[in-house]
């Protein structure tokens, strides 16, 4: 995690700070912002770290929305570590959500909205069949998954 602060740092990036062991990075930027900070910061990481990855950046009024507009409030409550966020790369529509819904063979209960999935799964994310590549396979875009627990965490680091 220091190395990716450094790097972040390097970039020109301000009040840097990272989240446990998890690869998340809190910042601030002006420019640039969205999809072409995404792409400077996958381009950099190659190029200066070797480090093929995706990077999936949303605001601190992004996050706040997440965390306000979370379509599982009980799980959040109940069971915040079987309850995940996963940033989505690109937006999907409704009838993508309902389509990794259907795919479903266990108990997990998905729901989504725009560029952000919400997965409970009661009987732990490890015993699932509900994995991050048939995430991606079914609604066609890459993504990240964290816990409950963390989304709030790096809200609060976010100033939400």
């Amino acid at each position: 995690m220091p190395e990716l602060r450094d790097f972040a740092k390097d970039l020109g990036l301000a009040n840097v700070r990272t989240f446990v062991q998890s690869g998340n990075l809190v910042f601030k930027t002006s420019e640039p912002t969205g999809l072409a900070l995404e792409r400077l910061l996958e381009e950099e990481a190659a190029k200066r770290l070797g480090l093929q990855t995706d990077f999936i950046v949303r605001t601190a009024e992004e996050w706040k929305r997440i965390i306000a507009e979370n379509p599982l409030p009980d799980y959040a409550e109940r069971d915040p570590s079987h309850l995940l966020v996963f940033p989505l790369k690109q937006a999907r529509n409704p009838q993508d959500f309902l389509s990794l819904q259907n795919a479903v063979a266990g108990p997990e209960i998905v729901r989504g909205k725009g560029k952000e999935a919400y997965i409970a799964y009661p009987n732990g994310i490890g015993r699932s069949r509900l994995t991050i590549s048939v995430i991606e396979r079914h609604l066609g875009t890459r993504s990240t998954g964290r816990n409950w627990n963390t989304v709030v965490k790096l809200g609060v680091l976010a100033g939400c």
